[in-house]
């Protein structure tokens, strides 16, 4: 895949101001002007009262504008995302300049949510947690990811990137014509769609003579689903359920996930449920945004975008429980460079049209956005995410579908 290019981003315009000594600031100002300084990017900081401090001899890349005292009450990632929210902050300039303080910040996750999640993940069913959590993320309706994500195929999740001139929406055909290559698929073949978006494989295969059968959490991504199958006489349907419920009448020639395991933690249930649902021989395709450590999760993402047990993948512990659950792996592909770009071109096409989404969804919509788009950015820039497809096949035997005595005892080998 493509490196993704470096655009250069206009500094911040400063007017001519005598900046602000140290012994000006109080104890919270002060520090918070420490963690600015520390991302060794030229920037500018305006307080209270009209109080500007300034760091680096070039034009400053960003600008942190502190509206309230409140902003400054405590000094972690969760505290000062939850400020420019409630705009308590403003940032301006380069976005992904200002990320560079993340590393000096505190992680910041309150116990409260650390629980809520524990007990999610343990102690409530995954059909029920995975349904509560697609009903909040999607009540904004589906015109508001439409106003962001590529508009050929709505796709949620990363494109595909064959060039540096490429539009986002030539690399989201890139990304289906991947997958129909990698299974083999051809006219009057069954392919089960796992998280059904806005049918983005329906139309894709649909249209190719491929019979899709789109499976969805979310009234809204079936609701649209139906109307593209009408409108467009596609060989497919949608089934409103949770994959872990599903039960097709018959096993399917092939599978596809994009961007949906993130949703369904208990690879060993997923792995199961797919190896029922696919014929011997028949393909799995999957990909996703990833992390190499299970669980971790920004509490500002927990907060205010994914609720419920949303996870990046693990690929070490997907591709383990697809060994163990009948698969043979065929290949695994890094794609963070390609997500990078993605996800940059969101972010500019949210920011572009700030002033229509914080109309009809406000403000505080808008700025949560915001940071989840470009601290997406920058984390696939830095490698805090990753992103991959892999390509498993079916074989004929379950394999050992380990409990969790087996399980247990392979730990405890594996510490010896």
């Amino acid at each position: 895949m493509l490196p993704v290019d470096t655009v250069s981003t206009p500094a911040v315009p400063t007017e001519s101001r005598e900046a602000t000594a140290p012994a000006a600031m109080n104890r919270r100002e002060r520090l918070f002007a420490g963690l600015v300084e520390r991302s060794g990017v030229p920037c500018e900081l305006a307080l209270p009262g009209g109080r500007v401090a300034r760091f680096g001899a070039e034009a400053p890349r960003f600008r942190v504008v502190v509206r309230s005292e409140r902003a400054l009450r405590r000094l972690d990632e969760l505290s000062l995302g939850r400020a420019y929210v409630e705009g308590d902050l403003d940032l301006e300039g380069d976005l992904l300049a200002l990320f560079e303080v993340r590393e000096a910040l505190t992680a910041g996750v309150p116990l409260a949510e650390r629980l809520r999640f524990l007990g999610q993940l343990f102690l409530l069913p995954a059909t029920w947690v995975n349904r509560r959590a697609i009903d909040h993320h999607y009540t904004l309706g589906d015109d508001f990811y439409l106003s962001f994500i590529d508009s050929r195929y709505r796709f949620y999740s990363h494109c595909l990137f064959q060039s540096a001139e490429e539009t986002l929406e030539e690399a989201a055909e890139h990304k289906l014509e991947t997958m129909v290559r990698c299974l083999g698929l051809s006219p009057g073949m069954r392919l089960l769609d796992i998280g059904g978006g806005w049918g983005a494989v329906a139309q894709y295969c649909g249209a190719r003579g491929i019979h899709v059968t789109s499976v969805t959490l979310a009234d809204d991504s079936r609701r649209y689903i139906e109307h593209l199958i009408r409108e467009r006489d596609l060989p497919a349907e949608v089934v409103l359920t949770d994959f872990l419920d599903y039960r097709p009448e018959e096993p399917f020639d092939a599978a596809v996930i994009y961007g949906v395991i993130e949703h369904i933690p208990d690879y060993g249930a997923f792995c199961a449920r797919a190896w029922e649902c696919i014929k011997p021989g028949g393909g799995l395709y999957m990909d996703a945004s990833a992390s190499i450590e299970k669980y971790e999760m920004s509490a500002f993402t927990r907060r205010y975008i994914w609720h419920g047990t949303h996870t990046f993948l693990a690929v070490q512990d997907v591709i383990q429980e697809l060994l163990f659950h009948g698969f043979e792996l065929s290949e695994v592909v890094d794609e963070t460079a390609d997500y990078e770009r993605t996800i940059r071109a969101w972010a500019e096409r949210l920011d572009e049209r700030a002033g229509f989404i914080a109309e009809r969804w406000g403000e505080e919509v808008y700025r949560a956005f915001r940071i989840y788009l470009w601290g997406g950015c920058h984390a696939f820039r830095v490698g805090r995410l990753q992103a991959y497809h892999l390509v498993a096949r079916r074989r004929e035997t379950p394999g050992p579908r380990p409990g969790l005595a087996r399980r247990a005892r392979s730990f405890l080998r594996s510490l010896a």
